[in-house]
Formats: structure tokens, sequence, C-alpha cells
């Protein structure tokens, strides 16, 4: 099993990651998702004593209900949020008269780490279809705030549109600390800030669609992105030319058929190459780790978006 994951369920025929967890033929409702992702445990503070029975004030284990076990210690201004919230916060935001339908969800790192992705009413962004998705992480130990993001998702090549666009945030998170239910009751403006991304996401797939690059622009692009130089060995360059023949592989792939020649295609294709090329070196958290760059917001994704508007002509 891997380093990193711990429990998981997954909806679908098509094994996430390293392909663990409880496989489900249809998302199933928040109840079931909880019991099936293995989250159906409790966080309880619990007092922190030094030998001899001497309590540490200020601060607090968070101890996990079903085995004992210290996901983290933290202090005394830490609000802890249930996995129940988690899921209870994400029904509330994006529930109506259908009841919200969760793809996958797990633990992380023994439990220090939840999270759950929850799929929205599918859209089309400039005549494909696209499965938009909700996600909600959050940590037991300390670490890390609470976060909802959203990510939408290329049906035809599963390449996530995760873009950095002005004007429209992907993100929000908030620290354990404070009045939380009160924090997440603002939250509800997540959906709001869901949906402006997807209005933006596709007015900037439609000008990006409409305009045209060239494959002598192509590869000014890659010169930029990357760059070689005489200091390199002729191992870094072997790897840099390895690079951009995989964004070549990608450019000129099938699914990139309708947008060649256009930065849409070249954007597309440099999502795929970020998120299913094999890396140099294949370790065992690889999967996890680059899942959760791309959540996040790939760097090389922003960088050549960010090339890619000096180059393109209308």
């Amino acid at each position: 099993m891997s380093a990193n994951v711990e429990t998981m369920f997954y909806a679908g025929r098509e094994k996430p990651w390293h392909g663990l967890g409880t496989q489900v033929d249809a998302a199933p409702t928040s109840a079931d998702a909880l019991r099936l992702a293995g989250l159906d445990w409790r966080v309880d503070r619990k007092p922190i004593q030094v030998c001899g029975g001497r309590k540490i004030d200020s601060f607090f284990a968070n101890v996990r209900s079903s085995d004992g076990a210290v996901l983290g210690v933290v202090s005394d201004r830490y609000k802890v949020v249930q996995n129940t919230e988690a899921f209870e916060f994400t029904d509330s935001l994006i529930g109506g008269d259908v009841p919200v339908r969760y793809e996958t969800a797990g633990s992380l790192m023994g439990g220090r780490k939840i999270w759950l992705l929850a799929r929205l009413p599918d859209t089309e962004i400039v005549g494909d279809n696209t499965e938009p998705y909700l996600c909600f992480s959050n940590t037991h130990d300390g670490s890390g705030a609470i976060r909802v993001c959203m990510t939408p998702v290329r049906v035809v090549c599963n390449n996530t549109l995760n873009f950095a666009l002005d004007g429209a945030k992907r993100s929000w998170s908030v620290r354990h600390t404070g009045d939380i239910k009160m924090k997440l009751q603002e939250a509800r403006m997540c959906l709001d800030m869901a949906n402006k991304y997807m209005d933006t996401l596709s007015k900037y797939a439609d000008e990006m669609a409409n305009r045209t690059v060239t494959d002598e622009q192509i590869a000014k692009v890659l010169d930029e992105m990357f760059p070689t130089d005489e200091e390199m060995s002729d191992r870094e360059k072997r790897n840099v030319e390895k690079a951009r023949e995989e964004y070549m592989i990608c450019w000129f792939a099938p699914d990139i058929l309708k947008f060649r020649n256009t930065a849409w295609g070249a954007l597309n294709a440099m999502s795929d190459m970020v998120g299913h090329t094999a890396p140099k070196r294949m370790t065992n958290k690889y999967q996890e780790n680059n899942w959760g760059r791309i959540m996040d917001g790939h760097v090389m994704l922003d960088k050549f978006a960010g090339l890619l508007e000096t180059v393109g002509t209308r």
C-alpha cells in the first residue's frame, strides 16, 4: 500500500493513483461515501501530559476515535472540523433537489489529511463536454487549512483545466481558528466563486480557441519553457530535450486535433503533459503528489499559459 493513501473509495471503472480503495459502480451519497472512504471516525482533543503527570498547558493532541492514533499536536486555539462536518458542508453547499454525488474520498498520511471530491453538473467549454468538480480537503494535524477548490475536467482526454484566471478565484481556504461554523457559513460564496470561474474559463477558452499559434511559435514557447545553456551537463540537456519531445507528443495527440494550431490546443497539450506523462523517476508517492499539484494549480501549466500570451496572434 502507498505510503500516503490510507483508505479511500472511488466511483467508476478506472482505478485512480495506485489502484487502492473500494470500487463502487456509481458515485454514492455522503453517508455512503463517509463509510466507504473509511472516514467514519471522530477526532477528539485530548490533554497532553509529560512524565510525572504534569499537564502541558495550551496544547492538545488530536486523537482518532477508531484506533487512538495521535494525528497531531495543536494549540488551544485550534478548532476541530469533523469528517462528518466536511460532508455536511459540501452537501449544503452544492446540494439541492438532487443529492450531491461523491466521486472519491479518503484518508492520507494515517488520517492526518482527508479529502472528498464532489461532481457538479456537467457543462460545455468550446463544444467539449466538461465535468466540474468541487474538492474539499482538511488536515487534522494542524499543518494546513480547510480548503475548497474548483477543478474542471475535459472529458475527452481527462485533462484538468485549472488555469490562473484574472478576476476568477478557483480556491478558498480558512484556518482552524475562530468561529469555524461561521466561517463555513460564509464559505457558501465558494459556489458563486465556482460559477464565476466556469464562466470566466468558458470566455477564456473561446478566446484561446480563436487565437492561432504556429508550430514555430510553439517552438519559441518551448525554448522559454525548457531552456538550455552551455553550463548544463549532457544529462541535463537530454532531460530538457525529452521534456520538449513529451510536449510535442501531446501537441499532436488525436484529442487535440479539433484545436490544432490554436492557443487552446497548445494549453490542453501542456495540461495533458503535466497530468499524464510519466516522470523521469517514478516514486511510490508520485501520483498522489501530482494530483495535489494539479488540484492546487500546476506551476508549469500557469507558466506555459503566460508564455503563450506573448506569441499568440488573432
